[in-house]
């Protein structure tokens, strides 16, 4: 089973929601006399494909059994036997996870079905309603699927027969994820785990059907097939064409194809009246030229020219403009710098050697989600992606680099989306300019898959309340609440847009800098911090920088803010024991953010702001302290090689957690690394002295 299934989010699972009518309710007896299927995709029940058929048994039905479904002898006489729709339901079915009211029990008359027929038996990943439903809501009276329904407010369906139970239990899925969220049981893997320790708990306790037999227990971990890392370690800045060619909208195809012989390229750009910027490609004019014959060559190249533009940012990685290159069938794209100029070129030619896998386009998936599902099935091939880069020894820094690309994408695309639905709501476009933030890891570029959201908003005026402050309130709530069900949950701090201290306008966001550089106690100044890793993802960067500088500036000379600041690096938790083992909780796990990453990443943070390092990455931020003489390179370079290290244990837990259906966290078990690892976690765990030795040197 590949990983993308174990780590897809509950509201994008793809399932097929089953049940059976049959002659009994023995599963080692019993025989099929009716099953029924209807699919659900993510946060949608697809009433149009379903699966529905009548069985003949080969045996006479129970008048117990009739009195119950109401299927009798004579409205199966003519019906298929099961050998007979085995094929047709296997297609429907195909990798589907299976998901029913106590579910275990319909694939167990299922399994017997198949070994009547001497058919093989696959057993399908399923999740049962039932066992949900007691994990959401534990002190339930019942869990019949009348009783769930008439306690979530379902509507009744036909129910005792096969279709209908589907639906109602189709209906009761979907009401349970939002509940299941709120438990921290999010992902596909999760809800097996929890599941199955339900079912362990019944079988010991004498009660229950287990349902080991049809998850994914033990199932190996399948990453995608070796990848060229090539477009993971590169940005497009360091492959594209530059400077960029622009030709006069009016100048003719001949001259233009001039140019393009001389200048020995494949495109130019083009800029209308508009001051749009259109492109126009070889292909292009000679298409022209077999439309329109010679007289295409005086037509003016303003008329063929590809507007709008489609464009990657010079600071993507390369596996983005490759993703985009695919979905749109395209061979050039324009290349746009922070600030919005075209800066260059991006054509198939160079990437001829990179191929477009599954991974590649995840980026270009995001970026074209049209829906909170879609995002979460984009978002759960992240660990597929993150195993690979690492089985292809790819910088821990890199690989974190790459997931912070796609938080910032996701968070992006969230705040698209919220903006069409304020739009389909009638409550129109944005009043005035604004731009959403990321802060924290994803600003930095250093998340790893336990990412939650850190984001905010900046607005360009309104005051707090107002008709401004409302507007982007909404959308905050829309796009925090379509991120959480995409797979990056709530922040428990609370550093979300959705929040009023996070949503400001230029000068509240001023006014709110001001005050954090007169507080006196750290408790005042919880999670402030972050907002110095701000990147902006979405809509006026210039916004952001404003406030941003405006932060660096007013910080810079107040020693006793950055002490507070600094205060986090110094209260570590200790990383050894007395006997100078690594120090591990109960579950034989130690904290690596609380007793490494966290040291490393403030002293980056608060020495870049006092010595004007205007920087967001930690490594960026350090290289730049050895730049000014703050350090020496070699330690320097020894901090920045154990936050590798931290990062590589952190992000190998995540992937094994994602796997076994663990919440994921920061804290990596101790014992499954070998000893030349645990070695190199000591290693890098004493270094971190040297960083917190950096901020009482530094901030002298």
């Amino acid at each position: 089973m590949p990983l993308t299934q174990f780590s897809t989010p509950l509201a994008a699972v793809t399932g097929i929601v089953l049940d059976t009518e049959t002659t009994g309710l023995d599963a080692r007896t019993a025989r099929i006399v009716q099953i029924a299927g209807i699919r659900v995709n993510g946060e949608t029940i697809d009433q149009t494909d379903t699966f529905e058929r009548l069985v003949n048994p080969g045996i006479a039905i129970p008048p117990a059994a009739t009195s119950i479904h109401g299927i009798r002898d004579g409205d199966v006489a003519t019906a298929p036997r099961f050998q007979e729709i085995a094929a047709a339901l296997e297609a429907y079915i195909g990798s589907s996870v299976i998901v029913g009211h106590t579910i275990s029990y319909d694939l167990m008359v299922l399994r017997r079905e198949y070994q009547l027929i001497d058919r093989p038996w696959y057993p399908p990943r399923a999740l049962d309603v039932r066992h949900l439903a007691r994990l959401a809501a534990p002190s339930l009276a019942g869990y019949e699927l009348d009783s769930l329904c008439a306690w979530l407010g379902i509507e009744g369906t036909a129910r005792h027969t096969a279709m209908g139970d589907a639906v109602a239990a189709a209906r009761l899925f979907h009401a349970l994820i939002p509940l299941l969220r709120a438990r921290n049981i999010r992902t596909l893997a999760e809800a097996e785990a929890a599941s199955r320790r339900l079912a362990d708990a019944d079988a010991q306790s004498g009660g229950g059907i287990d349902l080991s037999d049809f998850t994914a227990r033990g199932a190996p971990a399948e990453g995608l097939a070796r990848i060229d890392s090539f477009p993971y370690r590169h940005r497009v800045r360091d492959i594209m064409g530059t400077p960029p060619v622009f030709v006069a909208a009016e100048a003719r195809v001949e001259q233009a194809l001039g140019e393009l012989q001389g200048r020995r390229i494949s495109s130019f750009f083009v800029r209308g009246a508009d001051e749009g910027i259109g492109l126009v490609t070889e292909s292009d004019m000679l298409g022209a030229l077999a439309v329109h014959g010679a007289s295409a060559f005086g037509m003016p190249v303003g008329d063929i020219a590809k507007a709008p533009l489609e464009c990657v940012a010079e600071s993507d990685f390369v596996y983005r403009a490759i993703g985009r290159m695919e979905r749109l069938g395209l061979r050039h794209l324009g290349v746009r710098a922070a600030d919005g100029d075209v800066v260059g070129v991006v054509t198939a030619h160079r990437l001829l050697r990179q191929r477009a896998t599954t991974a590649i386009i995840l980026g270009d998936e995001i970026d074209s989600a049209e829906s909170a599902a879609a995002l979460g099935r984009a978002w759960a091939k992240l660990p597929s992606m993150a195993r690979s880069l690492l089985a292809e020894d790819v910088d821990p820094l890199v690989v974190t680099a790459v997931i912070s690309a796609e938080i910032r994408a996701m968070t992006r695309r969230a705040a698209e989306l919220a903006e069409l639905q304020l739009r389909a709501d009638g409550l129109g476009d944005p009043p005035v300019a604004y731009a959403v933030m990321v802060l924290g890891s994803g600003g930095r570029g250093e998340s790893q898959l336990a990412a939650d959201q850190d984001n905010a908003i900046v607005f360009a005026s309104g005051t707090e309340g107002g008709a401004e402050d409302s507007y982007f309130a909404e959308l905050a709530t829309r796009m925090n609440a379509i991120l959480d069900t995409a797979g990056i949950p709530f922040c428990k701090g609370g550093v979300m847009a959705r929040n009023a201290q996070w949503r400001k306008s230029v000068d509240g966001w001023i006014r709110t800098i001001d005050d954090w550089v007169r507080h006196k106690r750290p408790e005042d100044l919880l999670n402030v911090d972050i907002f110095f890793d701000a990147v902006a993802v979405h809509g006026d960067s210039a916004l952001v920088d404003t406030i941003w500088s405006h932060a660096h500036r007013q910080a810079r000379p107040a020693k006793l803010f950055l002490k507070l600041l600094a205060q986090v690096a110094s209260a570590r938790n200790p990383p050894f024991t007395l006997l100078g083992r690594l120090r591990t909780d109960a579950n034989g796990r130690q904290d690596l953010k609380a007793s490494g990453l966290m040291p490393i990443f403030t002293a980056a943070r608060v020495l870049s702001i006092k010595h004007a390092i205007l920087q967001h990455s930690s490594p960026d931020r350090l290289m730049g302290l050895s730049a000014a003489g703050v350090a020496t390179p070699e330690i320097i370079a020894s901090i920045i090689d154990a936050q590798r290290t931290l990062l590589a244990a952190i992000i190998g837990q995540q992937l094994i957690d994602t796997e076994a259906g663990v919440p994921l966290g920061v804290r990596v078990g101790v014992n499954r690394l070998d000893k030349e690892q645990r070695a190199g976690l000591k290693r890098a765990l004493g270094t971190v002295e040297e960083a917190i030795g950096l901020i009482s040197e530094g901030l002298l």
